[in-house]
């Protein structure tokens, strides 16, 4: 069987995801240009995720959907198990909202040319000016009534564990007053785990849980940490067994 579904990902796979990078990348270019921003930023690339998980035949599990309330603006933030999160949640999600990502991605031709027309968010740490300009576009989307997701991790993991999480998208959530939404991650890192980058994936349910928004109980640096601890147990908690308990990242 695996033979045969590498077969697959060479001969369907490959040549319909390509297509539709292009595509994705060009409609959203050019409806960012024309039209409005928030719907030609966020479903080409839902529907180009969506398709990716659907041509690989990966079964999808989503639960908590019911958590969300329609029209409120939320900081999702996720573990990072590998490539598959972006697809995942960018397809499953059912939320407008913007990415915070690394500014490399930005390299990427055509992909970092839509990212960039469709106002996503680029984390930009070379000087103290970069990291207060990615807080500043950051604020400035949620005020819009945007929502956000992040990886507090800010890398992806080498062992499917978890390492720490960094202080940045509950600052905002803090100074906003706004919930944050934790976001649990399986099986993205048994498909393609970062250290096969660009090789087969693996066939391996994918599962999103949604939890419990925590709402602001205050301001400030303690009842940030509150919420950055809270948010840490709850996707830990989701975590099947086998990725559950903290493993240093020497990438974060």
């Amino acid at each position: 069987m695996r033979i045969i579904y590498r077969v697959y990902q060479l001969l369907v796979c490959l040549p319909i995801i390509l297509l539709a990078s292009i595509i994705t990348s060009l409609v959203t270019v050019i409806g960012c240009l024309l039209g409005n921003g928030h719907f030609w930023g966020y479903y080409p690339g839902k529907c180009w995720a969506w398709l990716i998980i659907k041509v690989l035949l990966l079964p999808v599990k989503v639960e908590g959907q019911e958590n969300l309330q329609k029209g409120q603006s939320y900081v999702f933030v996720a573990n990072h198990q590998g490539a598959f999160d972006i697809f995942l949640i960018y397809g499953y999600l059912n939320r407008n909202f913007k990415w915070m990502m690394k500014h490399q991605l930005g390299n990427i031709p055509l992909i970092g040319m839509a990212c960039r027309a469709a106002h996503h968010i680029f984390v930009d740490k070379r000087g103290p000016s970069k990291i207060r300009q990615t807080y500043v576009n950051a604020s400035r989307i949620l005020k819009e009534g945007m929502s956000l997701v992040v990886f507090p991790e800010g890398s992806r993991t080498f062992t499917g564990h978890m390492g720490f999480f960094r202080r940045g998208a509950f600052m905002l959530a803090d100074e906003l007053q706004l919930p944050v939404v934790p976001l649990t991650i399986n099986g993205s890192f048994d498909v393609m785990p970062r250290m096969r980058d660009l090789r087969w994936a693996i066939w391996h349910p994918l599962k999103l849980t949604i939890h419990q928004p925590i709402m602001p109980k205050g301001k400030g640096l303690e009842f940030e940490k509150q919420t950055m601890d809270e948010a840490y147990r709850a996707v830990m908690d989701g975590l099947v067994p086998e990725y559950q308990g903290y493993v240093e990242n020497p990438d974060q």
